[in-house]
Protein backbone atom coordinates (compact mmCIF):
# COMPACT_ATOMS: atom_id res chain seq x y z
CA UNK A 1 0.00 0.00 0.00
CA UNK A 2 1.53 3.61 -1.10
CA UNK A 3 1.24 6.90 0.82
CA UNK A 4 -1.74 8.02 -1.07
CA UNK A 5 -3.58 4.97 -1.43
CA UNK A 6 -3.52 4.93 3.04
CA UNK A 7 -5.06 8.56 2.73
CA UNK A 8 -7.82 7.28 1.03
CA UNK A 9 -8.43 4.48 3.50
CA UNK A 10 -8.18 6.96 6.91
CA UNK A 11 -10.51 9.14 4.78
CA UNK A 12 -12.69 6.00 4.61
CA UNK A 13 -12.54 5.05 8.16
CA UNK A 14 -13.72 9.18 8.88
CA UNK A 15 -16.21 9.18 6.71
CA UNK A 16 -17.87 6.36 8.52
CA UNK A 17 -17.75 7.95 11.74
CA UNK A 18 -19.23 10.88 10.55
CA UNK A 19 -21.93 9.06 8.75
CA UNK A 20 -22.62 7.14 12.25
CA UNK A 21 -22.93 11.17 13.60
CA UNK A 22 -19.98 12.01 14.53
CA UNK A 23 -18.19 15.80 13.66
CA UNK A 24 -14.56 15.82 12.92
CA UNK A 25 -13.34 18.65 15.09
CA UNK A 26 -9.30 18.85 14.31
CA UNK A 27 -6.26 16.93 13.28
CA UNK A 28 -3.10 15.26 14.65
CA UNK A 29 0.01 15.14 13.82
CA UNK A 30 2.08 11.87 14.61
CA UNK A 31 5.66 10.56 14.78
CA UNK A 32 6.92 14.83 15.09
CA UNK A 33 9.94 13.52 17.06
CA UNK A 34 13.19 11.90 15.45
CA UNK A 35 13.75 10.04 17.88
CA UNK A 36 10.33 8.38 17.45
CA UNK A 37 10.52 7.75 14.11
CA UNK A 38 13.58 5.79 14.31
CA UNK A 39 11.81 3.79 17.21
CA UNK A 40 8.64 3.18 15.32
CA UNK A 41 11.00 2.63 12.01
CA UNK A 42 8.97 5.33 9.73
CA UNK A 43 10.85 8.39 7.79
CA UNK A 44 8.18 10.71 8.20
CA UNK A 45 5.90 13.11 10.03
CA UNK A 46 2.20 12.15 9.25
CA UNK A 47 -1.90 13.44 10.09
CA UNK A 48 -4.80 11.56 11.25
CA UNK A 49 -8.41 13.33 12.10
CA UNK A 50 -10.11 14.20 15.38
CA UNK A 51 -13.84 13.68 15.60
CA UNK A 52 -16.02 15.10 19.13
CA UNK A 53 -16.09 11.44 19.38
CA UNK A 54 -12.60 11.02 20.14
CA UNK A 55 -13.18 13.89 22.95
CA UNK A 56 -12.80 12.89 26.57
CA UNK A 57 -14.14 14.90 29.58
CA UNK A 58 -11.27 15.31 31.97
CA UNK A 59 -12.75 13.71 34.51
CA UNK A 60 -14.01 11.14 32.21
CA UNK A 61 -12.30 7.53 32.68
CA UNK A 62 -10.90 5.86 29.23
CA UNK A 63 -13.16 3.03 28.24
CA UNK A 64 -10.27 0.54 28.21
CA UNK A 65 -12.77 -2.23 27.09
CA UNK A 66 -13.44 -0.36 23.96
CA UNK A 67 -9.51 -0.15 23.03
CA UNK A 68 -6.95 -2.68 21.99
CA UNK A 69 -3.63 -1.76 23.98
CA UNK A 70 -3.86 2.27 24.85
CA UNK A 71 -0.73 4.31 25.40
CA UNK A 72 -1.17 7.90 26.57
CA UNK A 73 1.30 10.38 25.56
CA UNK A 74 0.96 14.29 26.13
CA UNK A 75 0.70 16.86 23.55
CA UNK A 76 0.71 20.84 23.36
CA UNK A 77 -2.30 21.70 21.86
CA UNK A 78 -3.13 24.80 19.34
CA UNK A 79 -6.74 26.14 18.80
CA UNK A 80 -7.50 27.79 15.46
CA UNK A 81 -9.02 31.30 15.79
CA UNK A 82 -8.69 31.58 11.81
CA UNK A 83 -8.62 29.07 8.81
CA UNK A 84 -4.88 27.91 7.72
CA UNK A 85 -4.78 26.83 4.03
CA UNK A 86 -0.86 26.15 2.52
CA UNK A 87 0.99 25.66 0.60
CA UNK A 88 3.40 27.62 1.90
CA UNK A 89 2.72 27.63 5.69
CA UNK A 90 4.91 28.74 7.24
CA UNK A 91 5.86 28.65 11.94
CA UNK A 92 5.23 32.27 11.98
CA UNK A 93 2.28 32.38 9.77
CA UNK A 94 0.96 28.93 11.25
CA UNK A 95 1.39 30.51 14.92
CA UNK A 96 -0.50 33.80 13.58
CA UNK A 97 -3.79 31.63 13.34
CA UNK A 98 -3.01 30.03 16.55
CA UNK A 99 -6.12 31.40 19.34
CA UNK A 100 -4.96 29.61 22.30
CA UNK A 101 -2.45 26.54 23.43
CA UNK A 102 -3.73 24.27 26.39
CA UNK A 103 -2.27 21.11 27.64
CA UNK A 104 -3.30 17.96 26.19
CA UNK A 105 -3.00 14.04 26.75
CA UNK A 106 -3.61 11.86 23.51
CA UNK A 107 -4.84 7.92 24.37
CA UNK A 108 -3.37 6.27 20.94
CA UNK A 109 -4.43 2.32 19.97
CA UNK A 110 -3.03 0.52 17.32
CA UNK A 111 -4.93 -2.07 15.46
CA UNK A 112 -1.11 -3.50 14.73
CA UNK A 113 0.93 -6.04 17.25
CA UNK A 114 2.92 -3.91 19.26
CA UNK A 115 2.73 -0.63 17.75
CA UNK A 116 4.74 -2.35 14.84
CA UNK A 117 4.28 -0.75 11.42
CA UNK A 118 4.91 1.02 8.34
CA UNK A 119 4.32 4.66 7.98
CA UNK A 120 1.21 3.46 5.57
CA UNK A 121 0.19 1.28 7.83
CA UNK A 122 -0.17 3.73 10.37
CA UNK A 123 -1.96 6.73 8.08
CA UNK A 124 -4.68 4.23 7.19
CA UNK A 125 -4.78 3.35 10.63
CA UNK A 126 -5.78 7.14 10.86
CA UNK A 127 -2.67 7.99 12.97
CA UNK A 128 -3.35 5.47 15.45
CA UNK A 129 -5.93 8.26 17.11
CA UNK A 130 -8.57 7.14 19.69
CA UNK A 131 -9.21 9.67 22.23
CA UNK A 132 -7.74 12.95 23.57
CA UNK A 133 -8.64 15.12 26.41
CA UNK A 134 -7.42 18.55 26.87
CA UNK A 135 -6.37 20.49 29.95
CA UNK A 136 -8.83 23.44 31.44
CA UNK A 137 -6.27 26.35 30.96
CA UNK A 138 -6.11 28.22 28.00
CA UNK A 139 -3.12 30.49 27.18
CA UNK A 140 -2.46 33.55 24.26
CA UNK A 141 0.36 32.00 21.96
CA UNK A 142 2.31 35.14 22.21
CA UNK A 143 2.87 34.93 26.27
CA UNK A 144 4.84 31.42 25.65
CA UNK A 145 7.85 30.28 24.74
CA UNK A 146 6.64 27.10 23.64
CA UNK A 147 9.91 25.56 22.52
CA UNK A 148 11.19 25.51 26.21
CA UNK A 149 7.76 24.73 27.54
CA UNK A 150 8.37 22.23 29.99
CA UNK A 151 6.71 18.96 30.41
CA UNK A 152 6.55 16.48 33.37
CA UNK A 153 5.28 13.19 32.58
CA UNK A 154 4.21 10.47 35.31
CA UNK A 155 2.30 7.32 35.72
CA UNK A 156 0.91 6.99 39.26
CA UNK A 157 3.20 8.92 41.63
CA UNK A 158 6.59 8.02 39.81
CA UNK A 159 8.02 10.64 36.95
CA UNK A 160 8.42 8.77 33.86
CA UNK A 161 9.42 11.34 31.55
CA UNK A 162 10.26 15.11 30.59
CA UNK A 163 10.70 17.23 27.19
CA UNK A 164 9.97 20.38 26.41
CA UNK A 165 8.13 22.07 23.20
CA UNK A 166 10.95 21.75 21.53
CA UNK A 167 10.88 17.47 20.79
CA UNK A 168 7.96 18.08 18.51
CA UNK A 169 9.53 19.42 15.24
CA UNK A 170 12.04 21.97 17.25
CA UNK A 171 9.10 23.97 17.59
CA UNK A 172 5.14 23.01 18.15
CA UNK A 173 4.67 25.70 15.61
CA UNK A 174 6.46 23.62 12.87
CA UNK A 175 4.39 20.42 12.94
CA UNK A 176 1.08 22.51 12.50
CA UNK A 177 2.73 23.81 9.52
CA UNK A 178 2.98 20.56 8.07
CA UNK A 179 0.00 20.23 8.99
CA UNK A 180 -1.61 22.54 6.97
CA UNK A 181 0.64 22.23 4.26
CA UNK A 182 0.60 18.29 4.42
CA UNK A 183 -3.66 18.63 4.02
CA UNK A 184 -3.11 21.14 1.44
CA UNK A 185 -1.59 18.30 -0.88
CA UNK A 186 -4.89 16.60 -0.94
CA UNK A 187 -7.02 19.97 -1.08
CA UNK A 188 -7.83 20.26 2.14
CA UNK A 189 -7.41 23.37 4.89
CA UNK A 190 -7.12 23.84 8.67
CA UNK A 191 -10.78 25.28 9.88
CA UNK A 192 -11.27 27.90 11.99
CA UNK A 193 -12.00 26.46 15.56
CA UNK A 194 -10.44 23.20 14.89
CA UNK A 195 -7.87 21.46 17.60
CA UNK A 196 -4.84 20.59 16.48
CA UNK A 197 -2.71 18.05 18.20
CA UNK A 198 0.78 18.92 17.67
CA UNK A 199 2.95 15.30 18.07
CA UNK A 200 3.59 13.22 21.42
CA UNK A 201 6.52 15.14 23.45
CA UNK A 202 7.95 11.76 25.21
CA UNK A 203 7.37 8.16 24.52
CA UNK A 204 3.93 6.57 24.63
CA UNK A 205 3.21 5.36 27.67
CA UNK A 206 0.58 2.14 28.43
CA UNK A 207 -2.56 3.25 30.38
CA UNK A 208 -3.11 0.83 33.11
CA UNK A 209 -5.84 0.47 35.97
CA UNK A 210 -4.82 2.37 39.15
CA UNK A 211 -2.41 3.99 37.60
CA UNK A 212 -3.50 7.35 36.14
CA UNK A 213 -1.26 9.08 33.73
CA UNK A 214 -0.38 13.04 34.07
CA UNK A 215 1.23 15.85 32.33
CA UNK A 216 2.33 18.46 33.73
CA UNK A 217 3.22 22.00 32.33
CA UNK A 218 5.27 25.24 33.33
CA UNK A 219 2.35 27.31 32.08
CA UNK A 220 -0.27 25.15 30.86
CA UNK A 221 -1.39 23.73 33.52
CA UNK A 222 -2.01 19.69 34.19
CA UNK A 223 -3.81 17.10 32.65
CA UNK A 224 -4.72 13.29 33.35
CA UNK A 225 -6.11 10.57 32.23
CA UNK A 226 -7.32 7.22 33.92
CA UNK A 227 -9.20 3.81 33.28
CA UNK A 228 -9.98 3.59 36.83
CA UNK A 229 -9.91 0.30 39.36
CA UNK A 230 -8.27 -2.69 38.50
CA UNK A 231 -11.21 -5.22 38.21
CA UNK A 232 -11.14 -8.13 40.23
CA UNK A 233 -10.69 -11.91 37.62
Amino acid sequence: MDLETAYQVQSGLVAARVAAGERIVGVKLGLTSRAKQQRMGVSAPLTGWLTDGMLLEPAAPVPVEQLIHPRVEPEIVFTLGRRLEGPGVTPASAMAAVRSVSAGLEVIDSRYRDFRFTLPDVVADNASSALFVLGDKEVEPTDLDLAVETCVLSVGSTVVDTATGAAVQGHPARALALAANSLAERGLALEEGWIVLTGGMTDAVPLEPDRPVTAEFTHLGGVTVSCGEARPM
